[in-house]
């Protein structure tokens, strides 16, 4: 597996060692700044390539939801902080996970894991075949092509630009953004919720001021810019 360099940028000296020892576990994870302030962190990647930050929110200073604001070109960001009230503003920034501490091991390998599946995609082009018409479309991996339901999708998450179709069975992959997939004909009854989701509109059960519910008990944030459409949908 291609090594990712990654940063750690927390001002508590103990989460942050925390946190240094964790990466050094995965062998694929290349450990290139460790940082106390924000302020250096962002004068580090202006030099240097980084592909996955690792961010406590509040800091001295420049916070880490703003200087995700500055490097969002970076492709990963993975939140670390004590403070769980900032998780949906950070969503709005591209995030691909966010940890509440105290940080477990456990919970740090499963978003490693979202890192990883995150790192594949970028190395394939999954593409689908919009024009065989009905509720299906083709997903193409490699040589192979697999044939997917509409009704059988859960919900559609962006991951940049690309966009996964979750269901029950299977993450699959599309090389297309979540905005252009919107816009095909195949997925108007898909209704976006949050810059990073999207849900069929049938399938919602229940909202509330941050978040929805679906049929099958999955649970989503709303985004403050989607709120208006989505209460439209219930009456």
């Amino acid at each position: 597996m291609k090594k990712l360099t990654c940063i750690v940028v927390d001002d508590d000296e103990i989460d942050q060692l925390m946190i240094v020892s964790f990466v050094k576990r995965f062998p694929h994870l290349e450990l290139i700044g460790v940082f106390s302030d924000a302020a250096a962190a962002f004068i580090f990647c202006q030099e240097n390539q980084v592909e996955v930050l690792f961010l406590d929110v509040d800091m001295p200073g420049m916070g880490g939801l703003e200087l995700r604001k500055k490097l969002a070109a970076i492709p990963v960001c993975i939140f670390v902080t004590a403070h769980s009230g900032h998780a949906l503003e950070s969503f709005e920034l591209e995030t691909l996970d966010y940890i509440v501490k105290p940080l477990k091991f456990d919970r740090f390998s499963k978003t490693i894991a979202r890192i990883d599946e995150f790192a594949q995609i970028k190395t394939k082009a999954f593409l689908y075949d919009s024009n065989i018409g009905g509720d299906s479309i083709y997903i193409k991996e490699g040589h192979e092509k697999t044939k997917v339901s509409l009704h059988e999708i859960l919900y559609l998450e962006a991951l940049k630009d690309y966009t996964l179709l979750v269901t029950s069975q299977k993450r699959h992959c599309v090389f297309s953004g979540l905005g252009t997939l919107l816009k095909e004909n195949h997925f108007q009854s898909f209704v976006r919720i949050h810059r990073s989701f999207a849900v069929p509109k049938l399938s919602i059960e229940k909202i509330n001021a941050t978040e929805l519910t679906l049929v099958n008990a999955i649970v989503l944030p709303i985004g403050r810019s989607y709120r208006e459409t989505i209460n439209g949908l219930i009456p």
